[in-house]
């Protein structure tokens, strides 16, 4: 009788393992859809666009991918609820998400602690990476040091000494600044910088930090706002006069704000790093687009890119582990090659963060409408911080 009822046990448990293992692979994504409605949407198109791609071409590992999404509203008290709950409860197999750097290292930190794998779609701070940057943590957009590194480079260029700062008051704001000072002045040590303003996310009082920049006279601007704190900007910057004799250079896409100063004559043009939709014809991009178009009429975002190959990323590494056990998924993460709809994208084992690039831009207004000119995509991969410069910001104990 026990040997009947010890195979019979056996048996429940091997059919309970089949069941668990005929399910759906979860994954979790938690975003800002609230309160960045356009991009935060156009994230999420381009995240269920690859699930579907994905299960229409059979799945991985023979099951299905399923994306449980949660909207945090830019709170990082609430990603964390969020992140929990989809852990403990829901049960997923990996956490993804984040537009927002602070939320982002919230939630890092709580898949450190669950021991699940994170996987960064659109956040940039470099703290994620480095400072804060743990075992579980990996990022696909480009970090701020690596866009600022990118923004340097032409802005070196220029004959003008005098810059001046506008950037949000919170982690993400702080890092681009501060990375693009630093690699400024390798650049050029003879820049210097005249003013700066450091308006709360999402209170931008516009008049009064126009005034504050225009009153320096700088021959260049870094700008690092984005949403609605960027339309602001670009709209009382052109009222003002600021931009007829300042450069500025923009962090943000040029699809955010282009129609926004193609209203004013007197805005000069913008060198961005943003998204030439409509110009990239390239094969990968060209048939992303066509199925992105053909799913949600109407062209994509860049956060849309995000969305999609974030999922994608996540899909390699499972079919490399050819496991959900977030152990095998981080080393399988390492050194995972990726392709992309902008090309293909590596994840460098040292800090876990993607070599994918980004597109930088004169922004030209012409007739009430703006468009990409002189644009190129810049190889994330020369961008990226050197392995003294990681080891000196990435603790040990997210190398192991």
């Amino acid at each position: 009788m026990r040997r009947a009822l010890a195979v019979l046990a056996m048996a429940a448990g091997v059919a309970a393992a089949a069941a668990a293992q005929a399910g759906n692979i979860r994954i979790g994504e938690i975003n800002s859809f609230t309160g960045a409605t356009q991009s935060g949407q156009a994230y999420r198109n381009g995240a269920e666009l690859a699930v579907a791609e994905i299960n229409a071409a059979g799945g991985l590992l023979g099951r299905q991918l399923e994306l449980i999404a949660r909207d945090d509203n830019g709170s990082s008290d609430e990603a964390v609820r969020h992140a929990q709950a989809l852990i403990r409860t829901d049960r997923v197999d990996v956490l993804t998400g984040s537009m927002l750097s602070n939320v982002a290292l919230a939630v890092a930190k709580t898949a450190a602690s669950e021991k699940k794998l994170f996987v960064v779609g659109d956040a940039l701070s470099d703290a994620i990476t480095l400072d804060k940057g743990n075992r579980y943590t990996f990022r696909l957009r480009p970090s701020t040091y690596m866009q600022a590194a990118m923004l340097a480079e032409v802005a070196a260029r220029l004959p003008g000494r005098r810059w001046a700062i506008v950037a949000p008051n919170y982690e993400y704001g702080q890092s681009a600044v501060s990375n693009f000072k630093l690699l400024l002045k390798e650049r050029r040590p003879d820049v210097e910088f005249v003013a700066e303003q450091w308006p709360a996310l999402g209170k931008m009082r516009a008049e009064a930090v126009v005034k504050v920049l225009r009153q320096a006279r700088p021959d260049a601007i870094f700008n690092a706002t984005f949403g609605g704190d960027l339309k602001e900007f670009a709209e009382e910057g052109s009222r003002q006069g600021l931009f007829a004799a300042s450069t500025v250079f923009s962090m943000s896409a040029g699809e955010a704000i282009g129609d926004t100063l193609a209203q004013y004559e007197g805005a000069k043009n913008w060198v961005v790093l943003g998204y030439p939709a409509e110009q990239i014809a390239t094969a990968e991009h060209q048939r992303f687009r066509e199925a992105y178009l053909k799913r949600f009429s109407e062209r994509p975002l860049l956060s849309a890119i995000f969305g999609y190959s974030t999922i994608m990323s996540i899909a390699a590494g499972i079919k490399k582990a050819g496991s959900v056990d977030s152990e095998k998924l981080v080393v399988a993460m390492r050194g995972l090659g990726v392709e992309t709809p902008v090309g293909p994208i590596t994840f460098r084992a040292e800090d876990q963060q993607s070599s994918m690039g980004a597109f930088v831009a004169t922004l030209v207004c012409k007739d009430g409408r703006s468009s990409m000119n002189d644009w190129r995509y810049l190889d994330g991969m020369r961008y990226m911080p050197g392995d003294t410069y990681v080891r000196s910001r990435r603790p040990a104990s997210a190398m192991r």
